[in-house]
């Protein structure tokens, strides 16, 4: 008997069988609110309603100190900032449950909730004794549904995501940082499918896919390849439509030569063993893409490119935009975004003076990421 038959609640490709969704998190100028990932979840809603359904670990990452002028991702915090960040955390606790579980579930205190402690470890190895081990406060449902990770010291974002993809049980995961909001369809059964359907390809795997953003359209005909012969010639040869046999259908890819902290998915054991091989790899406060991702990209030069084998998700012939980043280091609503916005137009218009203000502007190349 036909498997839809004896189990007709269930749809021929299951992405919540196949992916753990993680999302990161810190302090965050919206904080206590759940604004920012408000935005997020409802972008999921959106575009990605299957993302619902999937497993999801959200790791709240911490800060280091406390200063007058805040410079989040140097993991320091205003007076203001500390004081209202266990608040956050609860609150989106509850954002995720309501989200992730269902309206109809308990309230958060009334789970059956699994508690445990895990540690994770950075720098030269030696034990506690050496100062190089976080301890992790974990709560997960019984059934893994939903995981909350709470490191006493602050991991930064490559650590951070190691924790969590130590946690995921699942062979593919979507790392998703809390200041990027999905901007079109993402069809994430053809996308795992297609991954499935390549892992024993050798000069074709696909093992990590990017989402486009306003910064990646085109990527092909980009500077970031065309300037390369050994990347040209590879984009030539394997930017196509990659056949999902499960699903019926293809998937628009072009080979990446990077690898990005922004929304991706990935198979699981490869980023451990690609990104995490030692607990030298990434260093506590550090984020992926500034170590790891210019390693990945000079090897690819050199012809390493299948060794990581990244992609970009090229719906559109390339032009189309999956993300875009709400700028958490200085997200305050919608509304602020798009005062922002405006005013970063009139910056680069020469209209306006630029004045020092937090972290808004000071690194103006993430405004159009």
């Amino acid at each position: 008997m036909p498997p839809s038959v004896l189990e007709p609640e269930q749809p021929a490709f299951s992405p919540d069988r196949l992916l753990t969704l993680i999302i990161t998190t810190s302090p965050t100028p919206s904080a206590p609110t759940t604004d920012l990932l408000s935005a997020v979840i409802a972008s999921f809603h959106a575009h990605c309603t299957a993302l619902l359904n999937c497993p999801v670990i959200v790791v709240f990452d911490t800060y280091d100190h406390v200063v007058d002028r805040a410079r989040l991702k140097k993991g320091q915090v205003t007076p203001e900032g500390a004081r209202v960040y266990d608040a956050y955390k609860e609150h989106v606790k509850a954002l995720a449950t309501r989200e992730f579980l269902s309206q109809t579930l308990p309230s958060l205190p009334s789970l059956d909730w699994e508690v445990r402690r895990a540690e994770a470890e950075y720098g030269s190895p030696g034990g506690r004794s050496s100062g190089h081990l976080v301890d992790v406060d974990i709560h997960c449902t019984r059934d893994r549904r939903i995981t909350f990770m709470e490191p006493e010291k602050r991991l930064g974002f490559g650590l951070a995501v190691r924790s969590a993809l130590r946690e995921a049980d699942t062979p593919y995961v979507w790392i998703h940082q809390h200041d990027w909001a999905l901007d079109s369809h993402i069809p994430i059964a053809n996308l795992l499918d297609a991954m499935q359907a390549s892992t024993s390809s050798t000069t074709a795997p696909i093992r990590y896919v990017c989402l486009p953003s306003p910064r990646t359209v085109e990527y092909e005909a980009s500077m970031h390849v065309a300037r390369f012969p050994v990347l040209r010639d590879l984009s030539a040869a394997l930017t196509g439509r990659y056949p999902a046999p499960t699903t019926g259908e293809v998937v628009p890819l072009t080979p990446l030569y990077f690898w990005h902290d922004k929304p991706h998915v990935v198979e699981r054991r490869h980023y451990l063993e690609r990104v995490f091989p030692s607990q030298l790899a990434i260093g506590r406060g550090m984020f992926i893409e500034d170590s790891i991702g210019q390693r990945a990209r000079n090897g690819m030069k050199e012809g390493q490119w299948a060794r990581w084998a990244c992609w970009l998700f090229a719906p559109g012939n390339g032009k189309q935009v999956c993300v875009r980043h709400l700028h958490g280091r200085v997200w305050k609503g919608e509304e602020d975004r798009r005062e922002n916005e405006k005013r970063w137009d009139a910056l680069k218009s020469g209209k306006l003076e630029k004045v020092a203000n937090e972290e808004t502007y000071q690194d103006e190349k993430e405004w159009n990421a």
